[in-house]
């Protein structure tokens, strides 16, 4: 797939649209799907028909945001949830099923962004009329606060394309003290423009991130942003109990003529929180009263698959579409013993890939994975085996590689996972204890697992976690999971291996300069590769994302850029009357 060019933008965004459109069958956003559930007929299908207007949409959530603040907002679905109904960003992708959903739109812009200087500078103008919550204009200036904001030491997390790919934005920290950024210039108030050190053709995928969406400096409450971020979609936050629930209701400053994706059917959104996992799925299941006109936060739990694929009219109601994420058990390779290369290779031999299958629910919803980057990535969309590791793992080649480490006799170490992946958590457990590595393991609400896990000092030696393509690019997997030069002390996002290779860095940064879009996909393809023998990670799975949705929902499909996850841009009820108030 030829995923870099520097010609015209709207060129390299039909390219990479195509590109999408040739792989896709069918959890940050933006890469391409392959593959289809044999298990279910919803792939790429809107389950209940066209909404109608009104009534309140429930959410049923085991847990609470990471973050919805837009500097901070970088975990699927929370993403998916803040740009569809609470922000808009310069771009976003359109609201259709299956591989429509991979086409770009303008959101808050007129168009894709106009580029000059061999794609080093981007410009966009916004659309005219556009209103906050409370009826004052949206700005320019108020992106580039946004964008600035974003490298704020105390507003960690989130997507960190500003701080990478803008000139001058080295140490940059933020607009408290009243600095600002060079490099992005609003001449006026509809106008923006962003000077990159380096070509960057894929901007306008970039630029469908949150860190793109306009925040007013006058409601900037800093960490408290998170709280009550400000609307400048079609809701608005009324009500927010943390880890309980949160109500939206209509913006009635929101243009539906200036957004041609967000149709905003129902009158209200009531996200439940705290819910255990197999409450919410019976409900599901069951789909009385309000539950009827619930759709899920997280899917399916393994031990539920059997009791919705067994029933005809249940399984009518799911959805499954790819998620083209790879998981994978990361290793502090700063730390002992996991400095060492043979320690970290003993753990990719002994690790049971297809244990972590049967813990995720077995191969209708999961595969295993062979490499880093996810097969949407690869030539023929399917991820190559460089290591030769049986699916099971092999115990006693792992032996040998911690005895050649000196470890002959195995050592102690701790696991964190999400406490929704404590039975992949188990899995781990068991299959390194065949090769003599004991591991306790250590649960975290995953409202709170990346900020725990993205703390350096303080985490655990291993973290099982994953990362999912913003857009079908190696550009957007393989220097974030493995640039060492962007580990942060706290809010460390993708890097969970900590690895810093200065071999791997430099190829890095070759690879980016290429202009040959074929050679540059080859050799993102080969690094991956290169990457896994030197043993940051071992590749654990693949899940498409199973959801259930309640018998009164319409307009229900899996988006392929937010990672299978429900589009909320277009999801509303059958009969709104049905609905609670």
């Amino acid at each position: 797939m030829n995923k870099r060019t520097y010609v015209l933008a709207t060129a390299l965004v039909t390219t990479l649209t195509l590109a999408v459109t040739g792989c896709s069958g069918g959890e940050k956003s933006g890469g391409a799907r392959t593959g289809k559930n044999p298990a279910t007929t919803t792939v790429g299908t809107v389950l209940g028909g066209t909404p109608q207007k009104g009534g309140t949409l429930s959410v049923l959530s085991n847990q609470d945001f990471t973050h919805l603040d837009p500097a901070r907002n970088w975990v699927m679905p929370d993403m998916d949830f803040g740009t569809r109904l609470l922000y808009r960003t310069l771009v976003t992708y359109k609201a259709a099923p299956g591989a429509g959903g991979s086409e770009l739109v303008p959101d808050l812009a007129e168009n894709l962004g106009t580029p000059s200087n061999g794609a080093k500078t981007w410009t966009f103008r916004l659309k005219p009329g556009l209103k906050y919550e409370d009826g004052t204009p949206i700005t320019a200036q108020d992106i580039k606060y946004n964008v600035e904001r974003s490298f704020s030491p105390d507003l960690p997390g989130g997507p960190d394309y500003a701080a990478r790919y803008l000139a001058g934005a080295k140490g940059y920290q933020g607009p408290a003290q009243g600095k600002h950024l060079d490099s992005v210039k609003t001449p006026d108030a509809r106008t923006i423009v962003f000077e990159l050190h380096t070509a960057f053709a894929e901007f306008p995928f970039a630029a469908t991130l949150p860190t793109f969406a306009p925040v007013p400096p006058k409601q900037d409450k800093g960490p408290q942003y998170d709280n009550r971020p400000f609307s400048s979609g079609p809701y608005k936050i009324d009500t927010y109990a943390r880890d309980k629930q949160i109500v939206l209701v209509r913006n009635t400053h929101w243009d539906p003529k200036s957004d041609s994706v967000r149709k905003a059917y129902p009158d209200r959104i009531v996200v439940t929180m705290g819910l255990k996992g197999n409450q919410i799925d019976d409900r599901l299941i069951a789909s009385s009263g309000s539950d009827a006109s619930a759709v899920p936060w997280a899917q399916l739990r393994p031990e539920s698959i059997s009791k919705v694929l067994t029933k005809a009219d249940v399984k009518a109601r799911l959805l499954a579409e790819s998620s083209s994420c790879t998981e994978m058990v990361q290793m502090h390779t700063g730390r002992a013993p996991f400095d060492n290369v043979k320690v970290r290779q003993a753990v990719q031999w002994a690790l049971d890939r297809e244990a972590i299958v049967t813990a995720t629910g077995g191969p209708a919803v999961t595969d295993a994975s062979s490499a880093a980057m996810p097969g949407s990535l690869f030539t023929g969309g399917k991820q190559p085996d460089t290591l030769k590791i049986p699916l099971s793992g092999d115990p006693e080649k792992a032996k040998q590689l911690l005895k050649e480490a000196g470890k002959a006799g195995g050592f102690s170490t701790s696991l964190t996972v999400s406490i929704n992946d404590k039975a992949i958590g188990e899995a781990i457990q068991q299959s390194l204890g065949r090769a003599g590595i004991k591991v306790t393991i250590e649960t975290v609400d995953p409202s709170a697992f990346y900020d725990t896990i993205g703390d350096t000092k303080n985490r655990t030696d291993l973290v099982y976690t994953g990362w999912c393509p913003d857009f079908p690019s190696g550009t957007t997997f393989l220097p974030f999971v493995f640039d060492g030069r962007y580990i942060k002390e706290k809010g460390n996002a993708g890097n969970h291996s900590l690895f810093k290779d200065d071999a791997v860095m430099k190829r890095m940064d070759e690879i980016a300069a290429m202009t040959d879009g074929d050679r540059a996909n080859k050799a993102w393809q080969e690094l991956d590769g290169q990457i896994l023998a030197k043993a940051p990670v071992a590749p654990g799975a693949m899940k498409r994302r199973s959801l259930l949705v309640g018998t009164n929902i319409a307009g229900a499909y899996g988006h392929i850029s937010w990672s299978g996850q429900i589009d909320y841009a277009t999801v509303g009820l059958k009969d709104p009357s049905k609905s609670s108030n």
